[in-house]
């Protein structure tokens, strides 16, 4: 089947290699221009699932609004609605922050399972497939959702469907984008490569919200439209060009698995050759013979996809996992409720004002996660790097909350701060540590693990996405400093579950002060 064909190559890169540079370019700048391909690439592929996952938290403020003092259209009879006939039905009564919060978590309650399911699945077909079909089922599904504007849908069933759909379809994102980018980029500076390349979130989050800030006091349904063709068209731009293995085009595995004639000489070797001497030999001039672009290239027999028990047993795994979880229900509520807490917290802030402000946690996001993958680098030590994050997290949440309406300035450089601190242990987990464990030695050099581990990771992490914003609603309607008070509880638990790795890391790198041989990280904690 076409989609087993694991190394195949697409057709713009093919175009690109007979027509370009590329035919000419050595072994080593062919393989860095195909890792930044790759960067470039899944950078754009995952900013658009933000892209298109972030309106919903900017339109709550038009879905449920206080109506008092707006003016009706013409003939519009307002008896006994004065107060809410501007809001979108069925989010227009008392029980409207509930709802709300049921419809962010019908998405991430299904992103969740996806996770799993999606992880195991994006190792047995092409990740090129995998992706950009997820791509542009998900923009199909968030243009379902705009549509119901136009359509006049008020239905709490269609819109329950719709995101669990398109948040079933998003939960390809991750698993594949991380998987592609670990098979290009070995462990050597990977969290600082990894923490760079992780502010996809943050910039898919902002240019989604100014996006649906831009119309949500107009026409709400273009804030899922745009965003919606704007992944759809990048889905089929991945499609052209990209290359999630090294394989593919005949490069260097690196260092996490080894050099492919040193897992399989005889038979790695041998697949090198017929290509070298079949119908590619016309564009193998002036490349060595590790980066011979074969043009179709099946996966080794032998390497097989790990199954789920074996990835969970794999050590660091379950720690990381329910540390994410913490940490993700804290992005997640402020990701999908900060737009509403920053309108409910001012007499003076409109909907679309409200959303643009909301990017400052976001801005902060990008800093944090670049410095903590750089402090991961330097260090060599992940679980304290994130525990340092979880800890001055929690006096920052409580700052923000108490201090931050005191002046404009002030309220803006608290949630750089927040966003800033929040962000960093959510960065790392799911980038720098998610490939180190999906390359760990216990898998042999198998490359086909990543996806699998990458989704238990951000799998679990994702049902505390899904809890975060179910919680924060009806929190909300008894205050807003109980959705705080959730938070920093979340922010010490991630803090704790870190605690038998940080030891770990301790005795790794103290320890042993004759050893010579440091032991690599994450592979020092023993089941």
């Amino acid at each position: 089947m076409l989609l087993e064909k694991i190394y195949d190559v697409p057709i713009g890169i093919r175009i690109l290699e007979k027509v370009s540079f590329l035919k000419n370019l050595s072994s080593v700048w062919k393989n860095r221009w195909h890792q930044f391909n790759i960067l470039f690439l899944t950078f754009l592929s995952y900013s658009s699932y933000h892209i298109s996952r972030k309106p919903t938290s900017v339109i709550k403020n038009v879905l449920n609004q206080n109506c008092t003092g707006l003016e009706p259209p013409p003939g519009l009879n307002i008896s006994g609605i004065e107060n809410t006939w501007c809001s979108w039905h069925p989010f227009d009564g008392q029980n409207a922050g509930t709802l709300l919060g049921a419809l962010d978590s019908a998405s991430l309650f299904s992103y969740a399972f996806g996770m799993y399911m999606m992880g195991l699945l994006g190792e047995r077909i092409n990740i090129r497939y995998f992706l950009s079909i997820g791509m542009m089922l998900s923009g199909f599904f968030a243009c379902l959702l705009g549509l119901a504007y136009w359509a006049n849908i008020h239905s709490l069933t269609y819109f329950l469907v719709v995101q669990i759909l398109a948040g079933l379809f998003q939960s390809t994102g991750w698993p594949g984008c991380v998987a592609a980018v670990g098979n290009w980029f070995g462990k050597n500076k990977r969290g600082l490569i990894m923490g760079i390349w992780r502010s996809h979130h943050s910039i898919g989050n902002i240019i989604g919200t100014l996006i649906a800030g831009a119309f949500v006091e107009e026409a709400w349904g273009l804030s899922f439209v745009v965003p919606a063709a704007i992944i759809f068209g990048l889905g089929l731009f991945l499609f052209l060009f990209l290359v999630p293995d090294p394989r593919a085009v005949g490069c260097d595995v690196p260092e996490h698995a080894g050099c492919l004639s040193q897992t399989n000489p005889t038979a790695e070797n041998a697949e090198f050759e017929n290509q070298r001497n079949g119908s590619m030999g016309s564009t193998t001039s002036g490349m060595n013979e590790h980066c011979e672009p074969p043009s179709e290239l099946k996966a080794d027999d032998k390497e097989k996809a790990i199954s789920f028990w074996r990835a969970v047993r794999i050590p660091g795994v379950v720690e990381y996992s329910f540390s994410l979880f913490f940490t993700k229900c804290i992005n997640y509520t402020f990701l999908y409720w900060l737009p509403r807490y920053l309108k409910d917290s001012s007499e003076t802030l409109g909907s679309q004002q409200a959303a643009d402000l909301s990017t400052l946690f976001d801005i902060g996001g990008i800093f944090g996660g670049v410095l903590a993958g750089l402090l991961s680098d330097l260090t060599g030590m992940s679980a304290f790097t994130c525990s340092g994050y979880f800890i001055l997290t929690i006096p920052a949440l409580f700052i923000y909350r108490e201090f931050g309406s005191v002046g404009g300035a002030f309220n803006m450089t608290l949630l750089f701060l927040v966003g800033f601190l929040a962000n960093g242990p959510y960065a790392l987990i799911t980038t720098a540590v998610s490939a180190d464990l999906g390359t760990h030695p216990e898998l042999k050099g198998s490359t086909r693990a990543l996806a699998t581990v990458t989704a238990i990771i951000d799998g679990t992490g994702s049902i505390g996405a899904a809890i975060g914003p179910l919680v924060a609603g009806p929190l909300s309607n008894l205050g807003w400093d109980y959705v705080f008070y959730a938070l920093m509880m979340a922010s010490a638990m991630g803090l704790l579950l870190l605690t038998r790795l940080m030891v770990n890391e301790a005795k790794a790198k103290y320890g042993n002060t004759n050893n010579p041989h440091p032991v690599t990280r994450l592979a020092m904690v023993k089941l």
